[in-house]
């Protein structure tokens, strides 16, 4: 019980976290995921990415303008499952959609630049989740945070990449663009508060 009530949150966090996923796999059994099953699995695994991003990045604002400490230990869940399902994402592009087919892919580039945009938010992502664990923390020291903020250019690439996708209503890229550059400014409003701090950094 003690368990419990020290970590109620996170469970809570993984439950809402994977309650997507398991929508999804009860859509795909039902045989409810659209006429186009593949493209309905594109949409919602990159959604699902977009929106654990934002929390990810929401997490810090949160914790350190409104004392949200309790908060801080779903930072690193939220990236991990961020990264889980941007990793859905593309190995349903490349594996289900193209067969691993990469001269078709590469073929369709010039025609699907958001594939371009896609690809380059993930590979900066990679090492984020890489590098999430204690370990890694302790090894890269100050530095770790610093190839954290490898987060925000991932952010507003997947943002990009949603835009570029969308084909009519752009309202969703939009509302996820202003969010993602929101949480940025009110990062370096914070990064710029803490540089003032004699012997601070980032």
């Amino acid at each position: 019980m003690r368990w419990l009530r020290a970590h109620w949150l996170e469970i809570l966090f993984n439950l809402a976290a994977l309650l997507p996923l398991g929508l999804l796999v009860w859509d795909f059994a039902r045989g409810q995921l659209t006429a186009n099953p593949i493209q309905a699995v594109q949409l919602r695994t990159g959604r699902d990415a977009l929106v654990l991003l934002v929390i990810t990045l929401a997490i810090t604002p949160l914790v350190r303008f409104f004392r949200l400490g309790c908060l801080l230990p779903l930072r690193r869940l939220a990236g991990l499952y961020a990264f889980g399902y941007a990793s859905l994402h593309l190995v349903n592009f490349v594996g289900v959609d193209y067969g691993f087919n990469f001269g078709a892919i590469f073929a369709d580039v010039g025609d699907k630049r958001y594939v371009l945009a896609g690809l380059a938010g993930y590979l900066l992502l990679l090492p984020l989740a890489v590098t999430s664990t204690h370990g890694w923390v302790k090894r890269l020291g100050r530095n770790w945070e610093r190839l954290h903020w490898f987060i925000y250019p991932a952010a507003l690439l997947a943002v990009v990449h949603f835009f570029w996708q969308t084909k009519a209503d752009f309202r969703q890229p939009i509302i996820f663009g202003v969010l993602v550059i929101f949480l940025l400014a009110a990062r370096l409003i914070s990064l710029s508060r803490r540089l003032k701090q004699p012997g601070r950094g980032i």
